[in-house]
């Protein structure tokens, strides 16, 4: 299942599935935080991508007397497209390396949320690079649902 989180920019539906850009795009996960966290770190690795850092937010704030549900950021990428990327705008390098939110709701589901790259291309009004943007959508709802499918 695929839920919308922040504001809409705008959506299309087609057929029973909603197609949308959307500043960030959270999938549901049949597995637990860290069991989704893991699998993506795996696929990436499988895909020759670069894991820059894995930030496991529930430790640090453990670690200053905090409560948090599980929740892990993974910063990765691919230095050959993210490339392409800055050189259609400087400022989208203030998001990138991508970035993967593992988090849990409050009924115990786990998710996995990006920013949806189309959200990128309004945010930093990237002009004529459609085919890296698409390139970087395709690839991150293919990670996205290998890492959370059964």
């Amino acid at each position: 299942m695929i839920k919308i989180i922040s504001r809409t920019v705008f959506a299309l539906v087609f057929s029973s599935s909603v197609l949308a850009t959307e500043t960030v795009i959270s999938i549901e996960s049949n597995h637990t935080v860290k069991e989704t966290a893991d699998r993506f770190e795996q696929i990436l690795e499988k895909k020759g991508l670069t894991l820059f850092a894995r930030i496991n937010h529930t430790t640090n704030a453990a670690n200053v007397n905090l409560e948090l549900a599980p929740t892990e950021v993974v910063i990765f990428g691919n230095p050959k497209v993210g490339t392409l990327l800055m050189q259609c705008s400087k400022t989208v390098a203030i998001d990138l390396p991508q970035k993967a939110l593992f988090w849990e709701d409050i009924k115990g589901q786990a998710w996995l949320s990006y920013n949806n790259p189309e959200y990128l291309k309004e945010r930093h009004n990237i002009k004529g690079c459609d085919l890296v943007i698409n390139k970087i959508s395709d690839l991150l709802g293919k990670l996205s649902k290998a890492a959370t499918s059964k």
